[in-house]
């Protein structure tokens, strides 16, 4: 039994070393055909590709990467990964293409970086950084009336195909696919195109009534001057993961009292990731005697949602990217929020 035992613990040794690759170099199982064998050979170092697997006789013969070729970790590959090309618009090399590291490109100063361009920081009060890119509650509903109720395995190549101005690359539509839920896809790609085309007439017009509908909805949600303890009851109300006492603290030192609350919906958005901020809200409202909300907040969440949802928004839509986009695209049910 104590043999017995003995050898299960050598063997679960060997297996733990095997699985965390502590042995190096690392190495990779290779069928020698010469000898009807499995070999453990070196893998490849960073900056090379693999030549020639290894043999009963030779260890693995390894090559150094051609110019503008590289790889960045240990592998078993016959071939270099292609460097990235050149840096985009607004954009800088921070690092260089080499063997071992593909090129680094970061924004110039005062931007980040959205899918793929750099789009210019709003300025943030003292005492308040950049999390992440603001997505207004307005342009949220507005691109979310574009999301139909029943999705078609080619939606998204439909959209992409009939949206006019510069079109969204495959490699973005695909990044957005493999990032975002099949709901989410279609307001990222809507957010891309705007900012792709923000030159061009057709998105001139959405972000001027964008605008508008943010002044309407300020108006709405805006006016209510709510404490410290009144504005944590509203955020955690929100389903999801809840913005924290630290982040409305700073919030309300940072931000007028008619800015506090779209502001902390903006937060709690960048937490939640896909979440929709309407529905958030609609939440909310249900929930609203539970967490005691004053009266004039529940009737700004009432009025406010009433208005994300109006008709007037829908032919807003309706407008702009129903008669845009054309027949093909109407033919696929809208959902009205």
């Amino acid at each position: 039994m104590n043999n017995l035992l003995c050898c299960a613990l050598v063997f679960l040794d060997i297996s733990i070393k095997w699985t965390t690759q502590e042995t190096f170099p690392p190495k990779y199982l290779h069928y020698d055909e010469e000898t009807s064998h499995q070999l453990l050979c070196d893998k490849c170092p960073p900056g090379t590709y693999l030549k020639q697997h290894c043999t009963a006789k030779w260890k693995t013969v390894c090559a150094p990467c051609p110019d503008h070729y590289y790889t960045d970790s240990w592998h078993t590959s016959d071939e270099c990964l292609y460097c990235s090309p050149v840096c985009k618009e607004l954009q800088y090399v921070k690092q260089e293409c080499n063997r071992t590291h593909n090129r680094v490109c970061e924004c110039k100063e005062g931007r980040y970086l959205e899918i793929e361009f750099c789009l210019k920081h709003r300025s943030c009060p003292p005492g308040f950084g950049v999390v992440q890119a603001d997505v207004t509650l307005c342009e949220e509903a507005f691109f979310r009336f574009a999301v139909p109720t029943k999705f078609t395995p080619n939606w998204l190549s439909v959209l992409v195909d009939n949206l006019p101005g510069t079109k969204v690359n495959a490699e973005s539509v695909e990044r957005i696919k493999r990032q975002h839920s099949s709901q989410e896809q279609t307001f990222q790609l809507l957010k891309l195109w705007k900012h792709q085309n923000k030159d061009q007439d057709i998105v001139k017009k959405i972000i001027q009534d964008i605008d508008l509908c943010e002044n309407s909805v300020q108006r709405h949600i805006g006016h209510a001057n709510l404490t410290f303890e009144q504005l944590r009851s509203l955020m955690e109300s929100l389903p999801g993961k809840k913005v924290g006492a630290e982040d409305i603290e700073k919030t309300i030192k940072a931000c007028k009292p008619s800015d506090q609350i779209l502001k902390l919906l903006s937060l709690w958005r960048i937490k939640n990731g896909d979440q929709d901020t309407l529905k958030g809200l609609m939440h909310a409202l249900k929930h609203s005697k539970t967490y005691h909300f004053p009266k004039t907040v529940t009737q700004s969440l009432k009025k406010t949602i009433r208005f994300l949802h109006s008709f007037t928004m829908y032919k807003l839509y309706q407008k702009l990217f129903l008669e845009m986009i054309g027949n093909q695209v109407q033919s696929v049910k809208i959902s009205c929020l």
